[in-house]
């Protein structure tokens, strides 16, 4: 579990295609002496394990299927990823509750600066539609960020510098895709009333 509190970025060192599918990445982390192996962190809001530390360059194993519904098979050495640490039950929950379970990737399709601030606009699709509210949370390649804005078919995002700053933000253009993970009590929500 994650609050979408982004404790640093990391750059990609290297991605690469596995035998059996799926691939392995490798970024440089600067906790890297600090993790263990099997541990969880969100890369990008993706959930991974790590699976080697070699000085500060730690490695993941990516399923097939994490390739498909996430960014991370986008990435190319010197990428910048959003990096968090699992959530201690004893830490303050700043952001919000993320599994760093990404139920899908989208555009972004505007970025403009307003005086210090910076407004990101993100294309919404039909399916997500129910899940995102005006002044809701959502995870934006694991940043615990609120929907400003809420129209038909896209939402808006005020940025302050200091979240641009210390996260992958400051580096994303338009066209850019993101890892989306909705609101987990809406999830639940809009799965109880399916089932009528």
């Amino acid at each position: 579990m994650f609050t979408g509190i982004i404790g640093t970025t990391g750059e990609i060192q290297e991605i690469s295609a596995l035998n059996a599918g799926g691939a392995r990445l490798s970024i440089a982390i600067p906790f890297a002496s600090e993790l263990t192996l099997g541990e969880s962190v969100a890369v990008n809001g993706c959930c991974l394990t790590v699976s080697q530390v070699t000085g500060n360059n730690v490695a993941f194993d990516l399923l097939q299927q994490t390739l498909n519904v996430t960014n991370l098979g986008q990435l190319t050495a010197s990428d910048t990823v959003n990096l968090e640490r699992a959530v201690l039950p004893t830490d303050r929950l700043s952001g919000h509750l993320v599994q760093g379970h990404v139920d899908e990737t989208t555009k972004v399709l505007a970025i403009r600066p307003q005086g210090q601030d910076t407004k990101i606009d993100i294309a919404l699709s039909e399916t997500a539609k129910p899940l995102v509210i005006s002044r809701g949370s959502i995870a934006i390649d694991g940043i615990s960020l609120t929907i400003a804005d809420l129209e038909e078919d896209q939402f808006t995002l005020w940025i302050i510098p200091h979240t641009l700053e210390v996260t992958n933000l400051g580096t994303k253009r338009t066209g850019d895709l993101v890892n989306l993970e909705f609101d987990l009590l809406g999830k639940y929500v809009q799965r109880q009333l399916s089932l009528g």
